[in-house]
């Protein structure tokens, strides 16, 4: 498992932004909103909400408007988007740097980025204060042919890899996203589930990682974000 690393409040010409690092990808996501919107995208009861994903290097491909579609979807149960009717909230993910094996993967593991972006996306609408039902933790899985499983794995793990398995958890511990491919059953499912919940949600921690030091992802957002906060606080008392 790689430790991830993230900060929030980076950009100071969007209302919210967010660099989030974990498993060789580091990812920086934007937000501006609510903002104005064309009368064409207004929607009367909510707000709009727009997703660009850009890769680390050349034009956008239908994986990054597959991933685009894959975080919509996410946030749009999430955003709390009736609040600001008739507007516009923007979301844009950078992808800086992605492991050196990235290309060596499978098409069939389309999937190895999307728990950074799904985090740093999540960290950023905190930063822009955009109201939300619920905050997530999203994270990878990928289990081998003998059943071992390994949590946001390095590309030279996913390359052996049978399965492999992206979740998504509210703060409360509900199951959000639930994408798998590869070849898998249902009882391969239910522990991949189980051990991405453990490292996802701080009230499914058991007692071993908590003697190892390893916060949860949930436990970790919220170290992120009152780090933020206490130096926004320090810095405005001067």
């Amino acid at each position: 498992m790689t430790v991830p690393s993230a900060d929030v409040s980076i950009l100071h010409r969007a209302d919210g932004s967010a660099r989030y690092s974990a498993a060789g990808y580091t990812v920086v996501a934007a937000v501006n909103g609510p903002i104005e919107v064309t009368r064409r995208d207004e929607l009367p009861q909510h707000a709009a909400l727009e997703v660009n994903v850009r890769p680390a290097v050349g034009v956008g491909s239908p994986k990054e408007r597959h991933l685009e579609s894959l975080i919509h979807s996410t946030l749009r149960d999430i955003v709390l988007t009736h609040m600001h009717p008739r507007t516009l909230i923007q979301l844009t993910i950078q992808i800086v740097n992605t492991p050196e094996q990235e290309n060596t993967l499978p098409a069939s593991f389309a999937l190895s980025p999307l728990p950074a972006l799904l985090n740093a996306s999540m960290l950023s609408l905190l930063s822009a204060s955009i109201p939300m039902s619920s905050t997530f933790t999203s994270t990878l899985l990928a289990v081998s042919s003998s059943g071992d499983l390994s949590i946001n794995p390095a590309p030279n793990v996913l390359l052996s890899a049978a399965s492999a398995h992206v979740f998504a958890f509210s703060s409360t511990g509900n199951l959000v996203l639930n994408l798998s491919e590869g070849e898998f059953d249902m009882d391969i499912w239910e522990k991949a589930h189980d051990k991405a919940k453990e490292g996802c949600c701080k009230e499914q921690l058991s007692e071993d990682a908590m003697e190892d030091g390893k916060p949860s992802l949930q436990v970790f957002t919220e170290r992120v974000v009152e780090a933020s906060v206490d130096k926004q606080r320090a810095w405005k008392n001067g």
